[in-house]
């Protein structure tokens, strides 16, 4: 369990207020004739229907359906980039060398060399045409020009991601760009990156998404991770059987806490049986606090479990913008 100290102000803050959040990402460019078909057969979603300048969120899965690794992928003329936490820099490289042939599809770390920056906000969008380039529309990237060079912002294709758009290019072009996008004064935490995600009901590496986690079970369906229509890939046979013949035993939800903290167990039981698994809190105040779980599938929406001195709320995540605390009274 994470927890993020946070007053309602500043979450207030998010949603509005024009925020740039730099952060080293894992990065990797992935080039050659194959790149296509192989990366078809590996990623949730769907690299091929959207063409190119698209921005793709999915991950990689092993044989059983369980994530390994989520990415923010860029689809351009002649390769494709991914983009993960910096803690999955190995993974990441491990699971390239051993599922993609060099001769079709040529990785290249690209982490030590590009670097990223969130964009939060919708006073976000003024930066971008103040600073000559052309917004993305949902789902696509753009280039804009900085210095002798460019750098690429994409926006997702939905609000569920927590953010207006990610900025990727060669950190020297970023430092650049920050004079741009906002200048000093503007510059956030990762703590609000992860606030954001929260509020918008979207899982994290590390926290809500761990080793034994299926894709079903952290939304991927709610925030555009996963296509059912595109083929098979790596763990493909697990994700098509949950999603046409069954369902998911946890779902992702939000949780309203409330009460002593020193009470919470994680996970959560009821009846002596493990029913909330918290991923992240976002720390209110000393009495309050909102995040993300996953929650067993008969613990509905509006739920109240009651421990020692703490309370907590189920809360359902809506399709847009996600998970919508009372932040004005909190």
């Amino acid at each position: 369990m994470e927890s993020i100290p946070r007053s309602p102000a500043q979450l207030l803050r998010l949603r509005s207020a024009p925020i740039r959040v730099p952060d080293r990402l894992a990065i990797f460019r992935i080039a050659g004739p194959g790149a296509e078909q192989c990366l078809q057969g590996l990623l949730t979603n769907d690299v091929s229907k959207p063409g190119v300048d698209a921005l793709i969120y999915g991950a990689l899965l092993t044989p059983k359906g369980m994530i390994v690794v989520d990415y923010w992928v860029v689809r351009l003329a002649d390769a494709f980039l991914f983009a993960t936490d910096l803690s999955a820099q190995q993974a990441s490289l491990d699971l390239f060398r051993r599922q993609l042939p060099p001769r079709l599809a040529k990785v290249t770390d690209l982490t030590d060399s590009w670097d990223a920056r969130w964009l939060l906000g919708t006073g976000t969008d003024a930066w971008i045409d103040a600073a000559g380039g052309t917004r993305p529309e949902p789902g696509r990237v753009r280039r804009l020009p900085v210095g002798s060079g460019d750098i690429l912002v994409g926006a997702p294709s939905s609000h569920r991601a927590g953010f207006r758009y990610l900025v990727l290019g060669p950190s020297d072009l970023l430092r650049d760009a920050d004079a741009l996008l906002g200048g000093g004064g503007a510059a956030g935490e990762l703590a609000d990156v992860r606030a954001a995600r929260v509020l918008a009901g979207f899982p994290s590496l590390g926290a809500e998404i761990d080793d034994k986690t299926l894709p079903q079970e952290v939304d991927f369906d709610g925030i555009g991770g996963i296509s059912y229509t595109k083929g098979c890939y790596v763990g493909q046979e697990t994700v098509a059987r949950l999603h046409f013949r069954g369902h998911a035993n946890w779902l992702l939800r939000g949780v309203e806490v409330t009460g002593d903290r020193a009470g919470l167990t994680d996970p959560v039981e009821r009846d002596g049986k493990p029913v909330v698994r918290i991923g992240t809190l976002i720390e209110l105040g000393p009495h309050q606090a909102i995040g993300l779980a996953k929650v067993r599938r008969e613990v509905e929406p509006e739920t109240m479990l009651e421990l020692s001195g703490v309370t907590i709320r189920v809360v359902a995540l809506d399709a847009e913008p996600g998970f919508s605390p009372p932040l004005d009274s909190a």
